[in-house]
Formats: C-alpha cells, sequence, structure tokens
C-alpha cells in the first residue's frame, strides 16, 4: 500500500454524502457515562445514514464510538499515522482505513473528508483537534460547522479560558460564532441534523 494515498476501502459500502469527523479521548476517562455516550454518538451516526471519521484507534471513547457504529452497520473511515499503529491497534470492520505518515496529514484528510466535526471529551489530541478545525473556520480554509458537546460541563473551563481572550482583545464574537455549544447529545444532533439538511435539503 501506498502511504501517501488512501487504503483500499475494506468493505464495499459507499461512502455516505455527509459525514462527520469525531474528535474524542482515546482513553475512557474516569466516569462511566462517557463510555456510554461515545457509544450512543457512533449508533445516532449510523441510524442517520451518515459517515464516521475518526482516529482509527480502538482504544478509549474513539474506539467504543467507532465500534458502536460499526456494529450498527454504520461506514466508519479510520485515518491513522502509520508510527501510531505500532502502540494503538487498529479497529477492525472499517469501511475505510488510511494509513498516512504525519499528524498534519491525518488532520488535513480529516477536514477534506467530512462535512461537520463534533467534539466529545478527551485530552491534549482532542484540544488540539478542536483549535484545528477552529483556526480553520476563522482563517476561511472552510466552512463547516463545529459542534462541542459540552456535556456535564466537561469544556466549561476551557470555554471560559477562550472567552477571556475576548474579554482581553484576542478574539472577537466573530470567533465565538464559529463554533456551536451544546450541552446534551440531543442538542448536539438537533445541530447535526440541521446542518445535515442544509447540505441537502430534499
Amino acid at each position: 500500500m501506498n502511504p501517501s494515498s488512501p487504503a483500499s476501502p475494506q468493505t464495499h459500502q459507499p461512502r455516505p454524502d455527509f459525514s462527520v469527523c469525531v474528535f474524542c479521548g482515546s482513553r475512557l476517562g474516569h466516569h462511566h457515562e462517557w463510555a456510554a455516550t461515545a457509544a450512543d454518538t457512533g449508533k445516532a451516526i449510523a441510524d442517520r445514514g451518515w459517515g464516521l471519521v475518526f482516529g482509527a484507534g480502538r482504544w478509549g471513547l474513539m474506539g467504543t464510538l467507532a465500534q458502536a457504529a460499526i456494529e450498527e452497520g454504520g461506514w466508519v473511515s479510520g485515518i491513522i499515522p502509520r508510527y501510531l499503529t505500532e502502540m494503538e491497534p487498529v479497529i477492525s470492520g472499517l469501511a475505510d482505513l488510511q494509513v498516512v505518515e504525519t499528524m498534519v496529514e491525518r488532520k488535513v484528510r480529516m477536514i477534506d473528508q467530512s462535512q461537520a466535526f463534533l467534539i466529545l471529551p478527551g485530552g491534549i489530541g482532542t484540544y488540539e483537534e478542536l483549535f484545528e478545525v477552529w483556526t480553520g473556520r476563522q482563517t476561511g480554509s472552510h466552512d463547516k460547522p463545529i459542534v462541542i458537546a459540552n456535556l456535564s460541563g466537561y469544556y466549561d473551563k476551557l470555554l471560559d479560558f477562550v472567552r477571556d481572550g475576548l474579554h482581553q482583545g484576542f478574539l472577537t464574537a466573530r470567533h465565538m460564532e464559529a463554533i456551536d455549544v451544546q450541552t446534551s447529545i440531543a442538542g448536539v444532533f438537533a445541530s447535526l441534523d440541521r446542518y445535515a439538511r442544509a447540505l441537502d435539503p430534499k
């Protein structure tokens, strides 16, 4: 396989017209509800006939999310740098697996191959991915929706920090308007449903 190009699809499922890239933790976290939320999210994406784009790993919330989507018959694409496959097993059953060389290439593909971004709880990598797509939206490199699932106040302090930047004059109201913060999974999917309809109003 040429690592600079996508791997051959692992199944014969066609790529959906609307795919959601989900950024979330490669760990489960200390609260059991996060895993249940990730599973419910993966199932809901699959039930809607949408694609799921994620980091291909089997562990943590990302693995739980993808496994639930796969078990529901959903189309799931995993994109992972080659060196990470030596540390983190790739989940089986993917419709599409792409092995790349760098984290930068991974993010470029995830952004290009998705129509919306969803941020669930996670760690440093998730924060970095959030700010990557947020910066891209702010600079005009894409105009895709960014939905933050601020469940149980997980992102309260991060958002407070960002709002302080607004008060200090380093951000504008337009920066804050580029994200859609929801406090429940019902709210998350109400937003995603609206974005999907806007792309295909039929």
